[in-house]
């Protein structure tokens, strides 16, 4: 989950510019943030290299393709299977992500599905799949915070770092 890269306030303030205006061009945010068009060439480059930039898929509404409800899935499975369950588990197209998961569930499906039938279907392919041991399904009824960094870029270019912590060696006055 980590891509080990780390973002500093330039390229905090270039993404920004980024999800401000996803199709502007490096020409455009170059004039935009001040700064050399090599340079914004360069650090979009490393960001794409370094893992920090993530697919343009989410870019994609699943209701736009006929998805348009969402359910989690939880799973717990066979420990010594999570390859195989993992394997199945990106077989079945409208299982768009899955996270491994401290606690009792070992797993956590987002899963996109057309009606409650098409729900029912994909719940059971999962439930199905090699090594997994139980299933519980919850549908989602409204997104209220959609998916979103803006907040944490807008730190990121303010302060140059990811936490609102002082830096090392600092503390913050008592009171």
């Amino acid at each position: 989950m980590n891509s080990g890269a780390v973002v500093d306030s330039t390229d905090a303030r270039i993404l920004l510019a980024l999800a401000r205006e996803p199709r502007a061009t490096v020409q455009a945010l170059a004039q935009r943030l001040g700064l050399s068009r090599n340079t914004v060439q360069a650090r979009l480059a490393k960001l794409e290299l370094s893992g920090a930039l993530g697919s343009r898929e989410r870019w994609v509404v699943p209701g736009a393709l006929g998805y348009p409800l969402t359910a989690f899935v939880t799973l717990r499975v066979d420990q010594h299977r999570l390859p195989e369950v993992a394997d199945a588990l990106a077989a079945i197209p409208e299982v768009v992500e899955v996270f491994g998961l401290s606690g009792d569930t070992d797993l956590l499906a987002r899963v996109v599905a057309a009606d409650a039938e098409d729900l029912y279907r994909i719940a059971g392919q999962i439930l199905a799949g090699p090594g997994v041991e139980r299933t519980s399904t919850a549908l989602a009824i409204r997104e209220l915070v959609s998916h979103r960094l803006t907040p944490l870029l807008e730190r990121v270019s303010r302060t140059g770092r990811s936490s609102a912590s002082p830096p090392m060696g600092r503390q913050r006055p008592a009171g």
